[in-house]
């Protein structure tokens, strides 16, 4: 880890040595149309002459200057462009004088007659018009094969971190597209991680609009930042694609390591078509987002959400807390790449047809993953008078298979009026096996010997299967006064989980004098089926009026229906007994209007609305221990809510952007939260729900300004944000103090309460060669819960400062460090001896050099550390992996790649947390040290024809 950061400490001080080399020169001048007018922020280049790659560049001022300073003696190609004219080009040679001096220099607007000449001559390493940036992909040399992720960690002011998120500008990029178009659905990993480098144009880097305001056509002043991959021409007239295979010997003690990945692309001007695929047993899953919510089990991630209108926010109109879940099986399940030993499948489809009338986007994905989770965890949960700590290691092997289907269909009927389709579905099955061991013990006081008090042995296994629909349709009416617009969406979503589980338990009481003889052995057979389906339906006018202000008006409406059965039978030698203190079933219809308007002001970028709604939400329920009982119990409630929101956008000059805002979020209980029904899936850790629980709401502000200087590149972004929480629904527990079996219940609180802010500086060290990034986040937290009826507050203060420095100083060598330090303070208010401060620090390089003869060599080292010295927890874990690799062929198609995974032979994953009343930590096993021989070819200008039809 020191080598690296010494070669890149090196690497700047020999550029301040060259800096200080006496054959330097200064060269300005001035960007003029041809009545010698000044051109303002025109873009202005430094190209090498023997290869057009980009040596610096900046912007004029208002008086059209420009200058370079402290240019190496050396010939150069001076490029100037500005919007509607054309390309400057001149050869720069020095002429011994400090100062190089070339005065005005005429621009001529485009004409007709000039228009094939500046097709020929625009090619440039970037253009800059006004918030989008524009990059010539073939002016950034990456190695061949590389993919479009590391073609972007050499464009000037984007960086790429080690889980391939990207950063353009100083802002997350949420959405690429390719040539415009959705790939793989709104993934931007999926683009980046599978498309070669060498099929990209260019890179364009812009602030979308939201969806809300490309439906009504209205500005709201929210932008999304959005990376767009054009093609290039000989790209798009036949295929082409990757295929990768590879095997290593066994280590370890562990089978022989393989992976094999491919994908295929044909694209034309109207279509795109294109097919991944992945096959591994060496961790590498490959999820995505939405990958690893279905690796969950959770059906909460297939709202379309877009379809529900309201203040321009783009967000789901309602929320019910902790559906997440949907009725938990309670095996801990996880999909985090990294974590255990994984085989993994997966491979999808995805299609485009894009006219100027009809734009269809579809695609399938299907992922399935076998995962061997072996864990150590410590958790101290905090009481008035002592504390308890939980012991536990476990077992569990996962399997889990999901199908992904998303189409959007939208159709110009004519020139106002449009209407779209939106589906999304899953179908998902799987089982989960977990054998667990806990031993609970007892500490008196905050540092008093530990008895031992409780040992649990538990032998589960369930069987799931899931089924997720949401479909949309939207219709869109633009009338022929600018500004005016009409939308309408209708939504059904469906949802279905059908599950087993089988339950052994075993418990052992040493401390206890009297104990409930059910709790010692406990065998059941769990069957769970549950059906959720929702219809929802929006409306909404916006009417302009005066010159600069908008009335925006819309209603809201949901109809939810859901119905839980959940048998639970008590497992015997001689009969299965149906246990009717944990049995349950339940149905909901939950009913909810809502009726809103704002007025917006815009106006020359500012973008202000003010805005209030009424909300009704009402819920009509039956429950019993079956569904043949005579005894149901009913939940019968109505909650009023009046919801105001308030934001602010300014769109300032010079890439400055300021927003804010306040609003106030509704949190509806959940089902599962309002059943008095327990679940002792955790024999030692049972949950109960709560049928008097109340709405949440949470109070929220926030406000933000960035900055981005396309003329240096440096950024900069500050956020701070707050929460206050009225009837916050929290989770109390009760804890048995003979047996230390904990009870758990959701109730409501109000006091909690949140504070944080963000800061973010991005500048380059050396233009195109060097750029670091500083970033702080603060927050401070105050969470309500009640332990054994008395009130807990727990006082979270977290710190967190990185750093990231990009070093791309010569073609050959490539260099990205990272450093984040992370200090949390927890602070307890019901036994204050036990607060505490977790440190988690993360440090990491990754080093690209291309060595003689062709060879490549590429390395990365994270080094981890894990600290928290009130329980004398200290983990350190450096991880390096390195490869080398020889591009074969007079067409360097074909690569072969040795390479060698966690060298050192220490990875083990490790987390902590602090939390209400309890602090815990885990270690999980994961795959350590292994080699991999490789074999890659990418294919190109493969003749694949797409059958063409008129339309």
């Amino acid at each position: 880890m020191k080598n690296l950061f010494l070669l890149a400490v090196l690497c700047l001080l020999m550029g301040k040595l060259h800096a200080q080399s006496p054959a330097r020169f200064t060269l300005q001048g001035r960007a003029v149309d041809t009545s010698a007018a000044p051109l303002a922020s025109s873009t202005v280049m430094l190209l090498s002459p023997r290869d057009s790659s980009l040596v610096n560049f900046g912007r004029t001022d208002e008086k059209g200057a420009f200058s370079f300073k402290n240019l190496k003696a050396g010939n150069y190609i001076l490029k100037i462009s500005f919007v509607g004219y054309m390309p400057y080009n001149q050869l720069v040679k020095p002429t011994g004088e400090a100062l190089v001096d070339l005065g005005a220099l005429k621009l001529k607007p485009i004409t007709r007659e000039l228009m094939e000449v500046v097709v020929r001559t625009a090619k440039a390493p970037l253009t800059i018009k006004g918030d989008t940036i524009e990059y010539n992909a073939s002016s950034f040399k990456v190695p061949p094969g590389s993919t479009v992720e590391d073609l972007l960690r050499k464009l000037p002011g984007v960086q790429v971190d080690q889980d391939g998120n990207i950063r353009a500008q100083g802002q997350e990029v949420k959405k690429v597209t390719v040539d415009g178009k959705n790939f793989f659905g709104n993934d931007p990993k999926l683009a980046t991680k599978n498309l070669q480098a060498d099929a990209i144009q260019k890179v364009q880097v812009y602030n979308d609009k939201t969806e809300q305001a490309k439906l009504t056509g209205v500005e709201d002043g929210k932008k999304e930042k959005t990376v767009n991959l054009e093609l290039k021409e000989e790209f798009k007239k036949g295929g082409f694609g990757k295929l990768t295979a590879g095997a290593g010997p066994a280590s370890n003690g562990i089978s022989p390591r393989a992976d094999a990945k491919g994908n295929y692309n044909k694209f034309d001007a109207k279509r795109q078509f294109s097919v991944i695929g992945l096959g591994n047993n060496t961790n590498q899953q490959g999820l995505s987002w939405n990958d690893y919510q279905d690796f969950r089990g959770s059906n909460s991630f297939n709202w379309n959400d877009n379809a529900d209108f309201g203040f321009s926010s783009g967000g789901r109109f309602i929320f019910f807390g902790g559906d997440e879940d949907n009725e938990s099986l309670s095996i801990p399940v996880d999909g985090r790449a990294g974590r255990g030993f994984s085989n993994n499948v997966a491979g999808g489809a995805n299609y485009n047809y894009d006219t100027k009338k009809t734009k269809l986007s579809t695609s399938y994905y299907y992922s399935q993953t076998r995962l061997q989770l072996d864990a150590e965890r410590n958790r101290r949960n905090f009481l008035e008078d002592g504390s308890f700590r939980t012991a536990e290691t476990s077992g569990q092997t996962n399997f889990n298979a999901n199908h992904r289907v998303s189409l959007r269909y939208e159709k110009a009927i004519d020139s106002l009026n449009t209407i779209i389709f939106i589906n999304n579905s899953r179908l998902g099955n799987g089982n989960a096996g977990l054998f667990r061991l806990q031993e609970q013990f007892r500490v008196n006081g905050t540092s008093g010997p530990e008895l031992l008090s409780t040992r649990n042995r538990t032998n589960n296994r369930t069987i799931a299967a899931t089924f997720g629909s949401a479909n949309t349709l939207l219709y869109r009416l633009k009338f022929k006064k600018k500004g005016r617009s009409f939308a309408a969406s209708a939504t059904y979503q469906i949802n279905t989980s059908d599950g087993t589980l089988n339950l052994d338990a075993t418990n052992e009481f040493f401390q206890a004098t009297s104990v409930n003889e059910q709790l010692r052995r406990i065998r059941q057979d769990q069957e769970t089926t549950s059906l959720r389906s929702e219809y929802k339906a929006s409306l909404l006018f916006i009417e302009p009026f005066a010159k600069k202000f908008f009335w925006e008006s819309f209603y809201n409406f949901s109809l939810r229906y859901d119905e839980v059965d959940r048998n639970v039978l008590d497992v015997a030698d001689v009969g299965n007994s149906r246990n009717d203190s944990l049995s349950r079933y339940y149905r909901n219809n939950y009913i909810y209007n809502r009726l809103g308007s704002s007025v917006r002001y815009s106006y020359k970028g500012l973008n202000l609305a003010v805005g209030l709604a009424g909300q009704q939400f009402t819920i009509d329920g039956r429950f019993a221990v079956d569904q043949t009982s005579s005894a149901f119990r009913f939940i019968r409630r109505t909650f009023t809510t009046v919801v105001p929101n308030v934001s602010l956008n300014y769109d300032m000059k010079n890439n400055r952007y300021v927003y804010g805002g306040y609003d106030l979020n509704v949190r509806i209980p959940s089902s599962r939260d309002l059943q008095p029904f327990p679940n002792n899936a955790n024999p030692l850790f049972i949950t109960e729900g709560n049928p008097n629980l109340l709405p949440e709401l949470q109070h929220g502000v926030n406000m933000g300004f960035s900055y981005f200087n396309p003329g240096n590149f440096t950024n900069f972004f500050a956020n701070l944000y707050g929460n206050y929480y009225v009837n916050q629904i929290v989770y109390s527990q009760l804890v048995d103090r003979q047996t230390l079996v904990t009870r758990s219940f959701p109730e409501n609180l109000t006091g909690g309460r949140t504070i944080g802010s963000y800061l973010d500086y991005g500048f380059p060290l050396k233009k195109t060669k060097a750029t670091l990034r500083l970033n702080t986040q603060l927050n401070f937290g105050r969470n309500l819960t009640n332990i054994d009826s008395v009130r807990n507050e727990t006082y979270n203060q977290s710190y967190n400062i990185g750093t990231r420095l990009d070093l791309t100083p010569v073609e050959w060598l490539t260099f990205y460090g990272n450093a984040n330090v992370g200090i949390s303070q927890t602070r307890y208010s019901i036994n204050t001896g036990q607060n505490q401060t977790i440190i988690t620090n993360n440090f990491g390089g990754d080093l690209n050099l291309k060595l003689p003869a062709g060879i490549y060599l590429t390395s990365a080292l994270n080094y981890r550390v894990y600290k928290n010295e009130r329980f004398g927890f200290d983990q350190r874990v450096p991880l390096l992996n390195v490869s080398a690799y020889h591009i074969l062929g007079k067409a360097k198609k074909a690569e072969v790649r040795l390479s060698a995974v966690d060298l050192l032979n220490r990875n083990l994953n490790v987390s902590q947390y602090a939390g209400q009343n309890f602090v815990s930590e885990e270690r999980v096993q994961t795959l350590a040290r292994y080699f991999l021989l490789s074999f890659t070819y990418n294919m190109r200008g493969v003749q694949a024809k797409m059958r063409r039809e008129n339309f």
